[in-house]
């Protein structure tokens, strides 16, 4: 099991490529998840509806990365 500091710490890497290049994301209006921006369905909670803005992807990027994961996911329950 990973501890603590590898989530975060992967959590920051991912956060960071997100912020190299926020035009390949989006965030999802259902769960605050980011995306890739060719997605036409959250895969985390099924929604549809997307914010595309640069500014706000990199800014929900860095909340993100600095955080613990607290998104339920469908394999959390197997």
């Amino acid at each position: 099991m990973a501890s603590h500091f590898d989530n975060l710490k992967d959590r920051a890497h991912r956060a960071d490529q997100i912020i190299r290049e926020p035009k390949a994301f989006k965030i999802c209006f259902g769960c605050d998840s980011i995306v890739a921006a060719e997605v036409t369905l959250c895969p985390n909670c099924h929604a549809y509806r997307f914010e595309t803005e640069e500014k706000l992807i990199v800014a929900q990027a860095k909340l993100l990365g600095s955080r613990e994961k607290q998104t339920v996911l469908a394999s959390d329950f197997d």
